[in-house]
């Protein structure tokens, strides 16, 4: 037969090409997938799709801290540089207008934004890569433990816990004068806009004055 190999030479088996390594980002994308369940859009770090387990609050990190003590020990916080993301119920964006003006803070500048749904977080770097973040109020994180970590990825302040239900931990609407366990958002938001306020008279008294 035209093409057939001569009785006694070895038969040649095709060897697969070697397994490319998980990149970095491929890493983060699994551990929230898999860990935590948490729906993820392809990046360098990943994006975490907002407004289904969970909206964020994004607030000066002076503002986050004094919030802190209002959230339970397992509510996930994230902080990058001089910000800081606080998890909230998912559906807080919609109503953060209206808890902010019923708090008489609706028409004031306040330097804190919520996302919810259609939105995207750049996922924070795993916990344990060796970013860390330190506990004073203007410490601001290393991210850069793990290789391939993009430089100025946020960093878990309190992380979230594996195989454990984020939403009973984080701060909702329905929590207000009830004696469940979810924390109150009405009184998060009321310490964080307090403190966004302060802050920003503070920097109004900071500019100098205009002469004509």
């Amino acid at each position: 037969m035209v093409g057939s190999l001569p009785p006694g030479t070895p038969q040649v088996t095709a060897v697969p090409p070697p397994r490319r390594p998980l990149e970095a980002s491929d890493q983060v994308r699994r551990w929230y997938e898999n860990e935590l369940g948490w729906l993820t859009v392809p990046g360098n770090p990943p994006g975490l799709r907002l407004g289904l387990r969970f909206d964020v609050l994004d607030v000066p990190a002076e503002a986050g801290r004094a919030a802190l003590r209002h959230l339970a020990p397992g509510s996930p916080v994230a902080v990058k540089g001089d910000r800081m993301r606080l998890l909230v119920a998912a559906g807080s964006a919609e109503e953060l207008p209206g808890v902010l003006s019923w708090l008489q803070w609706g028409s004031l500048p306040l330097d804190l934004t919520v996302t919810g749904e259609g939105g995207v977080m750049r996922a924070p770097a795993l916990p344990g890569s060796g970013a860390t973040v330190g506990p004073g109020p203007g410490s601001r994180e290393s991210a850069g433990g793990r290789p391939g970590t993009p430089q100025g990825v946020a960093v878990w302040l309190r992380p979230p816990e594996p195989g454990c239900e984020v939403e009973a931990s984080l701060p909702t609407l329905s929590a207000l004068g009830g004696g469940g366990g979810a924390p109150d958002l009405v009184r998060l938001l009321d310490t964080v806009a307090t403190h966004c306020h302060r802050l920003r008279l503070r920097r109004v008294r900071r500019q100098p004055l205009a002469f004509s």
